[in-house]
């Protein structure tokens, strides 16, 4: 009797399984800059690149709004549509923006989260892991910002700087 349920347990568990599989495609990405920010449906995904090769995010077929930004180019949108049981690739070259004019200073970031979304006046500036250390920095011109951590879950943290010429900020 119990291995009578165990297997119908598990047949019921390989059905349900293959029913989801069946209800979602994936998507992958090759983008110029592979750093852009990924959003689909108005939600932060993560950088293009790791969207690439190895890894594909998991959709449900539909049509779905995808957004890219990067702050050195300009904002891209377009929409995909996924099949369920199938693989669409987003293909898309930014356009740069002009250099920015300095006096500059720099934004560090601390976050256990490093793939968490940094915001500068509600504009996707990157993740955490990009501006985490002496090397990794984001350039500012010199000027009042609210930035913003969004961790993938948990509480997003925002806090307003003040950017100088040649000195650096740390947002944690």
């Amino acid at each position: 009797m119990i291995a009578k349920l165990s297997t119908l347990a598990a047949a019921g568990l390989i059905a349900a399984a293959s029913l989801c599989a069946q209800q979602t495609g994936t998507m992958k990405t090759k983008v110029d800059p592979g750093r852009a920010g990924v959003f689909v449906d108005g939600k932060y995904v993560g950088p293009a690149a790791n969207f690439g090769f190895a890894r594909k995010y998991s959709l449900p077929a539909g049509e779905h709004k995808i957004k890219l930004v990067e702050p050195r180019y300009e904002d891209l949108e377009t929409t995909v549509n996924v099949q369920a049981g199938k693989t669409v690739e987003l293909k898309q070259t930014m356009k740069a923006l002009p250099v920015p004019k300095g006096p500059f200073g720099s934004l560090r970031t601390e976050n256990a989260d490093k793939f968490a979304a940094v915001y500068v006046n509600g504009h996707y500036m990157g993740h955490v892991d990009e501006f985490s250390n002496a090397f990794q920095r984001l350039e500012l011109p010199a000027g009042e910002y609210e930035v913003r951590i969004e961790p993938s879950s948990g509480q997003p943290v925002t806090q307003k700087v003040k950017i100088e010429a040649g000195k650096t900020v740390i947002v944690k």
